[in-house]
């Protein structure tokens, strides 16, 4: 790896605040695209979904917990696998408290097709106290396009109830979910950054994250996408 050059201080600060200056500028574009997405039309949802919950069958409305927002994150867990995928892992590390979701009048859950035994198993082995449930017998993944004949994909959709009626007013997939993983967020601070520009696929290096060290621990790669990029943009 290329180490950067050796500068004076004076030198670094001024070639600090040119990448500033672009920094911002990505900033106020970031902003400009989150003051867009509340202009976005919403659909009202028509379909009955049954969610398989700890506490038992829960529908879509159950739940926002009486919130007003719902964040769902669809997990790649399907039925036949005996572990839930790498990447959404990893996405699920760096959710953090609740309390900070909730505080604004919002629900986050996560959602798999696998059934409910499969995911407390594995939720108990992560250590996460987010709500999960199984979609298990539901369209809930087709309709949301996370569920293809391929096989599961990772994403991301929001609804909104005014209590009684639900609607569907955004949804994320692919590398849109990148901003959901906070390490990489720190990395890119780094001069080596992700160190994913010498391996073939970018996830190469990516692990459940009681798995690193592990010398035949299985990559995202190997265990998800059989080496293929058909997830990266």
């Amino acid at each position: 790896m290329n180490l950067p050059k050796v500068a004076t201080r004076e030198e670094w600060l001024q070639a600090r605040k040119e990448l500033l200056e672009k920094e911002k500028q990505l900033t106020r574009l970031h902003d400009e695209v989150v003051a867009a997405r509340p202009e976005l039309p919403m659909v009202k949802v028509e379909k009955d979904y049954v969610f398989h919950g700890p506490q038992g069958e829960k529908s879509l409305l159950d739940l926002f917990e009486g919130r007003s927002q719902l964040i769902v994150r669809h997990f790649m867990f399907g039925p036949d696998q005996e572990e839930g995928c790498i990447g959404c892992s990893m996405q699920a590390d760096s959710v953090g408290n609740l309390a900070h979701i909730h505080a604004r009048d919002t629900t986050f859950v996560m959602t798999s097709r696998a059934p409910l035994p499969k995911l407390e198993a594995f939720k108990q082995r992560m250590g996460w106290d987010i709500p999960w449930f199984s979609t298990e017998g539901s369209e809930f993944n087709r309709d949301y396009n996370v569920t293809t004949d391929q096989g599961e994909l990772p994403g991301v959709s929001v609804f909104l109830t005014n209590g009684t009626e639900v609607f569907h007013t955004y949804s994320l997939y692919d590398r849109g979910g990148d901003i959901f993983k906070n390490f990489y967020n720190y990395l890119d601070l780094t001069p080596f950054g992700r160190q994913e520009k010498e391996l073939e696929h970018p996830w190469d290096w990516w692990r459940h994250h009681d798995r690193y060290g592990v010398d035949d621990a299985p990559t995202a790669g190997q265990n998800w996408w059989n080496g293929t990029d058909k997830f990266a943009s």
